[in-house]
């Protein structure tokens, strides 16, 4: 397993919770355990702890929480 770094996120890439569901984009990383995401159909952004990424892959940033979780557990800005 290799070593998460959260340099290699890239700005507008999918967030994808762990049951495969797009939950968002990278807006950008905010501070060093944040991950801001760019506003939803709704207007607003959310943040996301850096600790819920499981994975970074090409364009994907690949959450070990699912759909569901996510959205309770976020933060609205």
């Amino acid at each position: 397993m290799s070593t998460l770094n959260i340099n290699d996120i890239q700005k507008h890439a999918d967030v994808i919770a762990s049951c495969g569901t797009k939950v968002g984009t990278v807006d950008h990383l905010d501070g060093e355990n944040q991950l801001k995401l760019t506003r939803d159909e709704s207007g607003q952004h959310h943040l996301i702890p850096t600790a819920w990424i499981g994975e970074v892959k090409e364009n994907q940033v690949i959450l070990n929480k699912n759909s569901e979780e996510v959205k309770d557990q976020w933060q609205a800005i």
